[in-house]
């Protein structure tokens, strides 16, 4: 049987398919799972070192789908030939593009029948995200105000269609002209779609012409400017500064920036505003069982509300196994931001 792992021990690191063999005798709270697809997002490989995970081959795709074949004697959830979907934690020992893997059952929920496999696999990393932001980050309510940047990526837009089902009022930007026409006619509709890719000038003016100048209430960003010196990656990219402006008083900044820097006066801004500050790590739920049963309960919401079409993720055009090595290089390079093989 055969996985997709990083091989970080030579002088040329690289993406390898290595032989791996599972045990004969099934842990007592494993379930053994065929899996059907999984996902590919790039390994944060410093992520991994900060927290003592050091191997000299990484296992690739942790967004898993599939159907249980068996279950080890203490197992609850499940029993065979259960659809399930889940996220290997950080330190297994599996790759999720192996046909077969051994996973604990408290990672893992029902898959409803009629959600696709390579659907859910592709789309199960950014509901966690935007649930984590909205949620557990920002208090989301009815009435609130959001403004979501880059709304166009696939975790921009769970975050707009999670806020809209509970009554929030989101705006938007777009990068692209496509994105942009994309995002005006998603339903239900958001307030406003702010072109960023004209100019950039604009997000601060239209965000407070649209609130009546008192600012929204959460900001959910994908990255941020930490210099006024623009580079092609970061040209699009909102700066620090701006994000602050546009928060009203008592407002939440939700951050996906894992280095972010802040100035005295932006700090000076925030205090003025009383306004909070939150990085977003969705791995502290696999990293951590403090919470588990709170992460299973997330877990099966989002799932249940892409079944019911709540969260309707864009679709991703599934590669097959064998071209896995070469599209999680294309994946880590960030020229792709998310790719999903179905086994």
């Amino acid at each position: 049987m055969k996985g997709l792992y990083w091989r970080a021990g030579v002088a040329e690191p690289k993406f390898v398919i290595q032989e791996t063999v599972l045990p004969d005798v099934l842990g007592s709270h494993l379930v053994r799972v065929q899996v059907k697809a999984c996902g590919l997002s790039p390994l944060d490989l410093k992520l991994l070192n900060d927290v003592g995970i050091q191997r000299d081959l990484i296992p690739v795709g942790r967004e898993v789908s599939g159907v249980v074949l068996q279950v080890g004697a203490k197992v609850s959830f499940f029993q065979p030939q259960d659809e399930v979907v889940g996220i290997l934690p950080l330190d297994s020992p599996c790759s999720g593009l192996c046909e077969l893997i051994d996973i604990d059952e408290h990672y893992l929920v029902q898959k409803p029948e009629k959600l696709s496999p390579v659907c859910v696999a592709g789309a199960l990393r950014d509901g966690l995200s935007a649930y984590t932001a909205l949620h557990t980050h920002a208090r989301m309510a009815a009435g609130h105000t959001l403004l979501v940047l880059d709304g166009g990526s696939s975790f921009g837009l769970m975050c707009i269609q999670l806020a809209c089902y509970h009554g929030v009022k989101v705006f938007t930007t777009s990068h692209t002209a496509e994105e942009h026409t994309f995002l005006e006619q998603l339903r239900p509709s958001v307030a406003k779609v702010i072109p960023v890719y004209k100019d950039k000038s604009e997000l601060l003016s239209v965000v407070m012409e649209e609130t009546g100048g008192l600012g929204v209430d959460i900001v959910i960003d994908s990255g941020v400017r930490l210099q006024e010196k623009e580079s092609d990656e970061t040209k699009l990219l909102p700066h620090k500064h701006d994000i602050i402006s546009v928060l009203g008083v008592g407002g939440h900044w939700v951050t996906s920036h894992k280095e972010l820097q802040l100035d005295p006066p932006d700090c000076r801004l925030l205090h003025l505003k009383s306004a909070s500050l939150t990085f977003l790590n969705h791995e502290v739920w696999t990293a951590s069982s403090a919470q588990q049963g709170r992460y299973l309960h997330i877990l099966k919401d989002i799932v249940e509300k892409m079944s019911t079409g709540v969260l309707r993720p864009q679709p991703e055009e599934a590669v097959p196994l064998y071209e896995a090595t070469v599209t999680m290089e294309t994946v880590q390079r960030h020229q792709k931001k998310k790719a999903v093989v179905q086994l």
